[in-house]
């Protein structure tokens, strides 16, 4: 390891270490290596320049950001937390498996994990502690866990970043998500099942059948913007950043005009959220651009590569020991840093074995997503503990049951390639 390099590593570990925001850290690492080797500093915003101009892609991000500010800003997270009440309420666990209906639904509108728990997060917790219904651990908990989706089921903000780094198809990786979100959905509400079963949780009074349809029509017009999105990326009607903002204008015609949720004053504090957040991310993007040249320059791809070649190792040993390592680090990281930063050293390791980098891709961000619900430094779980006041100590008391399905589920999808590739095969992708 060169001193250039170990420099940068001991300043990013120090900043992160003293609670300096990733993306800052990330910057002045940079700027330390780009020092200590000689180079010009003014190489770094050379770098950050270059890695925005040539990645119109990234404009997605903003966009789908502001598309699920609007979706929490008005009333459409009432109407399709209605409309999953009445479809599976009235089973065992009832409220449970709403809100990971609710999850799923949201997730094909917000493709962000922090926005689905802070969106539905707040409201779903309410209505399951209601009268010691279920205890305030149990319900945040399962509302952190069912986060976890947002950004598997597309729309997905990290798989706009790992298509990023990885070059792979982004309507590829969002086929692809489909069938390993109702997946995890699915180990989900089996475990809740489980757990409401064996402690006698209270059923919730069903909803007549013959309400279903008015609340399904009062939903749809919300529940058709992820097949408005897929169809304009495959049928060759937008490019993804275009989808993006079709996502966002038509969030804002549902909430503006179909509902009458937002007013104008709303809609100004949505966009200034949504420009604070995007911000915060491309601060991380930025610094990624200037690392990702580091590691470059200091050949770090290549050695890793050369290294798990001459050790022979499976495609599947590799897999492993790489979500193993993702897993780690999702305790510590969130999921843009290690999407924009470490994934990017295995792509050449991934081609060279002959993985496909859109399962490698679902599996990255489901590990990433996995993360953020493990304990002690998983953000939805303080995301959770802020909206809902809920100590800590509760949610991590009962976050366990759900982290180990989920982590059954990751270990199916990665096991089984076709389960995470079939669908996007199915509409012509040849990986």
């Amino acid at each position: 390891m060169s001193i250039e390099l170990l420099s940068c590593l001991l300043t990013l570990f120090l900043l992160a270490g003293i609670g300096t925001p990733i993306g800052y850290s990330i910057l002045l690492s940079s700027v330390v290596y780009l020092g200590v080797a000689g180079l010009d500093v003014a190489l770094a915003g050379e770098k950050i320049l270059q890695g925005f101009y040539k990645s119109t892609i990234l404009l997605a991000v903003p966009l789908f950001i502001v598309a699920a500010n609007i979706m929490n800003a008005g009333s459409i997270t009432d109407r399709l937390l209605n409309f999953c009440v009445a479809a599976v309420g009235r089973f065992k666990g009832g409220l449970g498996h709403v809100n990971v209906v609710a999850s799923l639904i949201f997730s094909g509108m917000s493709g962000s994990a922090v926005a689905d728990a802070a969106g539905i997060g707040k409201i779903i917790i309410e209505m399951m502690t209601k009268d010691g219904r279920y205890s305030r651990g149990y319900a945040a908990a399962i509302t952190a866990a069912s986060a976890t989706i947002g950004p598997i089921i597309p729309p997905s903000i990290p798989m706009v970043l790992y298509a990023l780094v990885s070059k792979a198809s982004i309507g590829s990786l969002f086929l692809a998500g489909i069938l390993p979100g109702l997946l995890m959905g699915m180990v989900l509400m089996a475990m809740n099942y489980y757990l409401a079963s064996k402690r006698g949780f209270a059923i919730e009074a069903p909803i007549p059948l013959r309400e279903l349809p008015r609340k399904t029509a009062n939903a749809f017009p919300a529940l058709l913007m992820p097949a408005i999105l897929l169809y304009g990326i495959y049928g060759g009607v937008t490019t993804p950043t275009e989808a993006a903002a079709v996502a966002a204008f038509y969030a804002l015609l549902l909430a503006a005009l179909f509902y009458r949720a937002i007013s104008v004053q709303g809609l100004y504090r949505v966009f200034v959220e949504s420009a604070r957040s995007s911000a915060s991310v491309g601060v991380v993007i930025g610094g990624a651009f200037i690392l990702n040249f580091i590691v470059i320059s200091e050949q770090i791809p290549q050695s890793i590569s050369a290294l798990l070649a001459g050790s022979e190792m499976s495609p599947i040993v590799f897999l492993l020991l790489v979500n193993l390592l993702i897993l780690l680090l999702g305790c510590i990281l969130d999921a843009t840093t290690i999407i924009l930063v470490i994934v990017p050293l295995f792509i050449p390791t991934c081609q060279a074995l002959g993985i496909d980098l859109v399962h490698f891709g679902v599996l990255v961000v489901v590990n990433s997503m996995i993360g953020l619900i493990t304990p002690p430094y998983g953000i939805l779980l303080f995301v959770i503990n802020a909206v809902s006041d809920i100590p800590l100590r509760e949610i991590i008391k009962e976050i366990w049951a759900f982290l180990a399905v989920l982590l059954i589920a990751l270990l199916t999808m990665l096991m089984v390639p076709d389960l995470v590739l079939w669908l996007p095969r199915v509409f012509g992708y040849q990986g």
